[in-house]
């Protein structure tokens, strides 16, 4: 125990190593050797953390104490004998080592006998405590003079005798021993009994001298480098004495202050003022300020040392954080006494009387001082007078605060902010009081000037920390930074919170103002909506300069704020701008100019794109009245910002960021900065196209630029084309931008509309199932293959490998889309310029341009165009290109100056789909070249408008061109194409038609391709002209082209049959099951296909020249009656299409009528009877005497009415006399000659057929009111294909409804077109179907347009030949009642606006088909143009864009579907194919819910067929009865089942055999076969009774089948 606690404060004994340290102590601090005291320690505070020393370890000697007197439990009063030996061994011993030993037991006995003679063991061994003994002996001398002075019996004499004897000079190694034993003497400080006024004065003075050993001890340690443990052990050691000291003061201090002389209080007060201003040790500074606190507390401070006291302690509380809550104990406490007015004072002095400047070596106190004060002042401000504190002068803190602020020290003014923002938001938020009331005026100029020094520094290195919100600050508490942004913060809320009361706002703007570059965005936008709101931006203000300075330096072209606050600052400044330019006077012009300047200077560094683009918007304000020096300015600025983007892009085609989607689709930041000046290029260039034309040159030039520019940023390039490609002209030249393109379905093919693209991306996903469950499918065991009818109906189609299927198209590049509300940055003028045009006036007289006008130079952007195909560039360019070039090559006018680069396109874009030269698209896309090829191939359809400029070989090529793609994904284009040049290169087409016709043949089979093809054929066979040179063999490929795609479908159907069971017997058209297996979801109504290539067959026969006709009768009628298999194929529109066949093969004669005056007044008598005879209904009316007869077929395709005599010569007169024969015979013959109509039927057929079979016989009719019902029905029914479709026109700017409808005349344009549509004829008494029109009253106009040819008739509800009566028919509902009834209506859209699908609502219309006038002429343009082609014999026509709208849903079934170009002289013929197509399209589509649509004759078929399944014979089949000349029964076009069997076990050939006695055999028996058949077949069930009616017949075998067949009163 001794050697521990001499080992506290003493080094080791010679030859023994020192202790280690306990666990946890710590090494003492090592002391600068220049830095002490409490400015030293304001230095580390101000630098770094303080040292602090180590704990202190309690005095062991009570301890020692109470373990001594547990040894010794009794003890006898005096010393016993031998105690009375140690104590003479104590006194005298020969040596030291025996008085030590008497020492050590006697210190036991003082404990053990309380009346021992205390005061004489004392003096016997004090001398042992000599400095000058050995360690041993003191420290035995030591405990046994602390066990004497714990004896409580003590007087105060001998008290004192013990503290002279104790605070006597010691060995410094005996210190904590010397305190030890002082502290036993007044246990702990509570008795000083004895020596009242001496304890203070000996601590005072222990207290300087042991810092002093305290303070060398350190620095030894500091200095021990190559001894570290030895030095740490006594710098240990002190420590602890030291700090034991200090605890013993406050003890004493606490229990005996009365004792203490102010003299006294201030000579300590005054160490320990000296030990905290050079200590650096937070432990001394503890020490120090808890005797301090000792001293507030029990006592008082005296007045001379208490600037002192209130200097270190605020200094303290400032700047050693750890102890800032026991500095502000004290102070507080001080506050809170008699010294509480005397310290404000005091405080505020350190401020006030602060010299400025600070005098060199003194400016570290006078900080740390006023550091201190203004943290205190804080403090204390914060405190409330009612609890005793004193209050702060308001306006003596403002004059100090303005005094330290001159300084500029940062640390005073981060401490002067923390006051000022103390006082506007307290611990709970409010504003202090004492500033409520007060101008803040001064307290915010003081913090400016706080933070004037450094706001440069503010503005660039912490501009990140102040102010992105949102993001954790850099600083702390302690930055200027930090607390400017928290004072502005407060400044900011009061504004936000208090805005309509807030009496001090004008002063918190100010502040703001002056500190503006350090204003958050938030903070800013508030002082720039105070600036707008109070305009102080405007010269009606006197510092209208300096605050518009500051929005503009100071926040718009400040690019570290955000966008919004730097746009609002740029609302300002274009405010202002706009004010100036109204009252120009106001101030002078330089000022103006200035402002646009300063703003034009920061143009070509901006980043940010929302800045730019309201600049750039600003600017193009400006450019509007801008001069032309000025102008010159923007666009510069203009090409810089394009320029500098430029230079930052790689080499290759760039590619500009991802527009959303769409979504987002807002026009904001994620577009390029080339864009954004590119808008505004477009701006300038919309905007002066009606007020300065060569400023629009200058921005059409930078456009075209701009849009050539492979090095440019996409999405500028495609704005700009944007604006590029809506440029068109109208009649007079006049440019204008188009708003609406009509591009959408050329879009989709690219994907660039949402629904093509939402559809590919669903045919992709379900593409990859199946391909997976193919995978998974595949990898099972095959046990065969199965001919599905995927593998039959695919026959003959080009394969495609499986592992290059398309993948999906990509989105993240998708630029731009169809359609694009957002194209133009503004919306164009309606009305073209007056002052741009696209061409010269090649006029004699130039009055209509005189004054500032301009010629577009638009050979510059199509040689833009051409370098762009020449060069490659971009996909999104390119498809924009390919999308958007057709509508705008449809404007002539435009592009009218340009015809040489017209020339130039027309070869350019031949010879790369010639040679397979242009771009392919990115694989990514999911599209292929055939894709891109079908857009070029649109661009060259309307490029063929332009053939008036071409050469013959020019028109040829283009014809060749169209030739390459038929055989491609693009056939279907190119023969929609070829429907234009049919009619607009019709030399080109017919000189190479017979190859044309011969690709086609190859892909006939493709899907969707035959519709097309099917459709132009028909529309070719109205065209002679075209093939009038055409031999037989050029015949048969049109006709091989039906009967391939006839082949194809019924390939289909063969294999259908063979894979599923056979479908039902007696259906006679084939379904959509039997057209082509199962019916894909893109079939576009197959029945309507398969019926069309009849009608081409038909078409294409009358086509033929009639010597020829019957050349391919044989060859027709064999592949149209013979199916895949060699089974006879007896379908409808085989048996219609062979009558019609056969009524045209030798005549060209029309339908004739039965004679109207074939009647009995003038015959005579006259008898009728009605046949079935074949597909056909034979009526003979016959005169019984006249001998005259009228004989009057009706055919399905036809009537046909016949007037015969019969000449009978007069019979010869025999006189013979009467005989009894002769009797007998009178009266059995009539007078003259009698013939009934059965004998003309009877000379007229064979007297005996040839097949015994009672099926083919003619079927007599009997006379009954049924037949005669029957044979009117029959009659409505007409012998042509009847369409009606509605004409309309639209007249300028119409667009309501009534108003087109109320039209009762039209254009020059429009009446030239109706005059070619069809012929004009008279309603009243008309003899033909009108379709709803009026003929009796005139009601629905006098005459109308018709057109008719040998199988088709159309009836034109022209709205304009309708009259009008708005009185009575408000609504026009006369008119509205044809229309809207009509599935095809043609417009002719002469209102300059776009036609809208739902302008005339009706749920029948399903096709418009649109004409506009391209350009769009005035009435009397037009009149005057009409008139030039008629007077001067001008070759030359007008345009028109014919586009077929349909309704949704509805298929694309018109070669119009995409805009085509035609000329006014081809416009009609081309018109009326399209309305009879789409007609007879839409009356399928129209019964596609509740069944096909049939046909009139096919109608008239089925009632033949019904006539004769009622009344025909019931035939009753034999086991075995005799093969037909069909080789089997045939019902409706299906075998019966037996033969059906049969069928398919005998060879082809017996197949051919019979079909060939077929056609040997009369039409009318052939038809009559199938026809009796269907009735067999429809009176299956009946066969199965024993009970048969009376037309049944048995079918007979050998002499009985003779006598049925000899015997003709069964059918006559």
């Amino acid at each position: 125990m001794f050697r521990r606690v001499a080992s506290l404060g003493h080094p080791a004994f010679e030859g023994q190593q020192p202790m280690p340290p306990s666990p946890g102590d710590e090494l003492p601090p090592q002391e600068s050797r220049s830095a002490g005291g409490l400015a030293g320690v304001f230095k580390g505070l101000a630098g770094g953390k303080l040292a602090k020393s180590p704990p202190s370890i309690p005095s062991p000697s009570s301890q020692e104490r109470s373990d001594a007197a547990a040894l010794h439990p009794n003890v006898a009063r005096g010393l016993p004998g031998d105690q009375m030996e140690l104590f003479r061994q104590l006194k005298s011993g020969a040596t030291l080592g025996e008085r030590v030993a008497a020492a050590n037991s006697l210190r036991y006995a003082i404990v053990d006998f309380p009346f021992n003679p205390v005061l004489e063991i004392w003096e016997a061994g004090k001398d042992l405590i000599d400095p000058t003994k050995p360690t041993h002996v003191r420290l035995a001398g030591w405990e046994l003079l602390t066990k004497c002075v714990q004896y409580t019996s003590s007087t105060d004499r001998e008290r004192k005798q013990y503290f002279d004897t104790l605070t006597s000079p010691a060995n410094p190694d005996d210190f904590h021993l010397q305190l030890a034993a002082l502290e036993d003497l007044t246990n702990h400080g509570r008795n000083v009994a004895g020596f009242y006024y001496d304890i203070f004065p000996l601590l005072t003075n222990w207290l300087q001298e042991w810092y002093k050993v305290v303070k060398s001890a350190r620095r030894q340690a500091s200095r021990a480098n190559n001894k570290p443990s030895k030095a740490t052990s006594l710098s240990m050691g002190e420590d602890k004495n030291f700090s034991q000291l200090f605890a013993f003061l406050k003890d004493v201090i606490k229990f005996n202050f009365k004792f203490a002389s102010d003299s006294v209080v201030g000579s300590l007060l005054a160490i320990l003022l000296k030990i905290c201003m050079n200590t650096s040790v937070e432990e001394d500074l503890r020490s120090c300020i808890n005797v301090i606190d000792a001293l507030v507390t029990f006592g008082t401070i005296p007045n001379d040392k208490l600037k002192g006291c209130i200097q270190v302690l605020s200094s303290i509380h400032c700047l050693v954080p750890s102890l800032q809550k026991d500095a502000w104990h004290i102070m507080s406490n001080i506050c809170r006494s008699h010294h509480g007015q005397s310290t404000v004072r005091i405080l505020l002095d350190v401020l006030r009387k602060l010299p400025v400047p600070l005098s060199e070596g003194k400016e570290k106190d006078a900080v740390r001082e006023v550091r201190g004060a203004l943290s205190v002042l804080k403090k204390l401000l914060s405190k409330s007078t009612e609890k005793g504190y004193p209050a702060v002068p308001l306006a003596l803190l403002v004059d100090g605060l303005a005094i330290v602020a001159r300084i500029g020290h940062a640390r005073i003014s981060i401490e002067s902010l923390k006051l000022i923002n103390s006082l506007f938001e307290d611990s709970r938020g409010n504003i202090n009081p004492i500033v409520v009331e007060e101008h803040w005026s001064p307290l915010f100029s003081v913090a400016a000037q706080c933070a004037e020094k450094t706001i440069r520094t503010l503005t660039t290195e912490q501009e990140s920390s102040l102010r992105p919100p949102g993001k954790e600050d850099p600083e702390t508490e302690d930055s200027i930074a930090y607390q400017l942004r928290a004072l502005i913060g407060q400044v900011e809320r009061m504004l936000v919170q208090r805005r309509n009361d807030f009496l001090q706002k004008d002063e918190c703007m100010n502040f703001l103002t002056e500190v503006q570059q350090a204003l958050p965005d938030s903070a800013a936008t508030l002082v720039i909506d105070h600036f707008k709101e109070n305009r102080s931006c405007f010269p009606s203000e006197v510092e209208w300069k300096k605050n518009l300075s500051l929005v503009l330096e100071g926040f718009y072209l400040d690019r570290s704020r955000r966008p919004l606050t730097r746009l609002r600052a740029l609302e300002i400044v274009t405010d202002v701008h706009s004010f100036l330019a109204l009252v120009p006077d106001l101030v002078e012009e330089e000022e103006i100019i200035s402002l646009v300047k300063r703003v034009l200077s920061g143009l070509s560094e901006e980043t940010e794109t929302l800045v730019l683009q309201q600049t750039v918007a600003f600017l193009v304000d400006v450019a509007n009245t801008a001069g032309p020096e000025r102008f010159g300015d923007i666009l510069d600025a203009f090409k810089q910002v394009v320029s500098g983007e430029m230079a930052t892009l790689p080499t290759t085609n760039s590619s500009a960021k991802p527009v959303p989607t769409p979504e987002q689709g807002v026009y904001c930041a994620n577009q390029s900065l080339s864009n954004v000046v590119t808008r505004g290029y477009v701006q300038i260039f919309i905007r002066s196209m009606n007020t300065d034309a060569s400023k629009a040159i200058q921005a059409f030039t930078a456009l075209v630029h701009i849009a050539r520019s492979n090095a440019c940023q996409v999405d500028a390039r495609l704005t700009a084309m944007k604006t590029l490609f809506r440029l068109r002209a109208d009649f007079e030249h006049r440019v204008y931008l188009a708003t609406l393109v009509e591009n959408e379905g050329l879009a989709g093919t690219l994907y660039r509309t949402e629904a093509s693209l939402a559809r590919k991306l669903a045919e992709d996903a379900a593409q990859s199932a199946r391909l997976s469950r193919a995978e998974q499918s595949g990898s099972r065991t095959s046990r065969g293959i199965s001919f599905t009818q995927g593998q039959v109906g695919d026959r003959g189609l080009p394969a495609r490998p499986s592992q290059n299927h398309k993948q999906a198209p990509y989105q993240g590049q998708r630029l731009w889309s169809v359609p694009d509300v957002d194209a133009l940055p503004e919306n164009p003028s309606n009305l073209p310029s007056h002052q741009l045009f696209s061409c010269e006036d090649k006029t004699s007289d130039n009055e209509s341009r005189q004054g500032n006008t301009a010629v577009l130079d638009i050979s510059s952007w199509l040689d833009a165009l051409l370098s762009l195909f020449h060069q490659g560039c971009d996909w999104e360019v390119y498809s924009f290109i390919l999308v958007h070039l057709p509508a705008q090559l449809s404007n002539h006018p435009i592009l009218e100056g340009a015809i040489r680069h017209i020339q130039e396109v027309r070869r350019v874009f031949c010879e790369m789909i010639r040679m397979n030269s242009f771009q392919e698209p990115p694989s990514a896309t999911g599209l292929r070249r055939p894709d891109v090829a079908s857009c070029l191939f649109h661009s060259l359809t309307m490029i063929t408008s332009y053939h008036r400029h071409f050469q013959k070989t020019d028109e040829d090529e283009i014809v060749r061109t169209f030739m390459h793609g038929i055989a491609d994904k693009t056939a279907k284009t190119c023969i929609h194409a070829f429907s234009v040049c049919c009619h607009e290169l019709p030399m080109s087409v017919s000189k190479s038609l017979v190859t044309i016709l011969q690709k086609m043949s190859q892909v006939i089979t493709q899907p969707l391709v035959a519709m097309h093809i099917l459709e132009f054929l028909a529309c070719l066979s109205r065209l002679p002209s075209l093939y009038s040179n055409f031999r037989e063999d050029e015949y048969r490929i049109v006709f091989g082209i039906c009967f391939r795609y006839l082949q194809y479908v019924r390939e289909k159907k063969y294999a259908t049959r063979y894979a599923s069971e056979p479908p039902t017997p007696g259906v006679s058209a084939p379904s959509h099951m039997e057209l082509g297996g199962q019916q894909q979801s893109n079939d576009d109504l197959p029945q309507y296909v398969y019926a069309l290539a009849y009608h081409v067959i038909t078409f294409w026969f009358l086509a033929v020249k009639m010597p020829e006709r019957p050349n391919y009768i044989h060859w027709i009628t064999r592949n149209l009656f013979i199916d895949v298999d060699g089974s006879a194929n007896n379908e409808e529109q085989a048996q219609i299409t062979l009558d019609f066949m056969q009524r045209v093969a030798f005549s060209d004669a029309s339908d004739s009528a039965e004679d109207p005056l074939f009647k009995q007044q003038h015959f005579g008598e006259i008898q009728h009877k009605r046949w079935i005879i074949g597909n056909s209904i034979v009526t003979i009316r016959q005169a019984k005497e006249s001998g005259w007869a009228e004989i009057t077929r009706r055919y399905p395709s036809g009537t046909s009415s016949f007037a015969i005599r019969v000449e009978f010569p007069p019979p010869v007169v025999y006189e013979t006399p009467l005989s009894a024969d002769s009797a007998a015979w009178a009266g059995r013959f009539q007078q003259g000659t009698t013939i009934f109509p059965s004998h003309l039927l009877m000379q007229l057929l064979a007297p005996m057929p040839r097949i015994p079979d009672p099926a083919i016989r003619p079927i007599p009719l009997p006379e009954d009111d049924a037949v005669d019902r029957a044979i009117r029905m029959f009659d409505r029914n007409s012998t042509v294909d009847g369409h009606k479709i509605g004409v309309i026109y639209i007249g300028e700017g119409q667009t309501d409804e009534v108003e087109i409808l109320a039209n009762t005349i039209g254009g020059p344009d429009y009446l030239e077109f109706l005059r070619g549509l069809g012929a004009l004829t008279r309603l009243k008494g008309a003899p033909f179907n009108t379709q709803g029109l009026d003929r009796v009253s005139d009601a629905d106009g006098q005459y109308t347009y018709c057109w008719r040819d040998r199988v088709t008739e159309i009836v034109f509800h022209v709205i304009t030949q309708m009259p009008t009566d708005l009185e009575h028919d408000p609504r026009c509902t006369q008119k509205k009642k044809h229309i809207g009834n009509d599935y095809v209506n043609i417009v002719f859209n002469d209102s300059g606006l776009p036609f809208r699908f739902d302008m005339f609502p009706s749920q029948f219309n399903y096709v418009y088909i649109v004409i506009t006038p391209t350009p769009r002429l005035s009435f009397v343009a037009a009149r005057e143009e009409a008139g030039k082609r008629q007077d001067e014999n001008n070759q030359s026509s007008p345009f028109f864009m014919v586009q077929v709208l349909s309704q949704p849903g509805f298929p694309e079934i018109s070669p119009a579907a995409e805009p085509k170009l035609v000329s006014l002289k081809a416009l009609p013929g081309f018109i009326r194919l399209l309305a009879i197509n789409a007609s007879v399209f839409s009356h399928v589509w129209a019964n596609r819910e509740g069944g096909e649509h049939v046909s009139p004759w096919r109608n008239r078929l089925q009632e033949i067929n019904r006539l004769r399944e009622r009344y025909g014979p019931k035939l009753y089949p034999t086991p075995s009865p005799p093969p037909s000349s069909l080789g089997g029964a045939v019902t409706g076009g299906t075998l019966t089942a037996s033969q059906g069997q049969a069928d398919n076990s005998r060879p082809v050939s017996s197949v051919r055999d019979s079909f060939n006695s077929l056609r040997r055999s009369s039409v009318a028996t052939f038809f009559t076969s199938g026809s009796a058949d269907q009735a067999l077949q429809s009176h299956r069930s009946s066969m199965l009774s024993t009970a048969t009616t009376e037309n049944t017949e048995i079918m007979p075998n050998g002499a009985e089948a003779l006598v049925e067949s000899v015997d003709f009163s069964k059918w006559t």
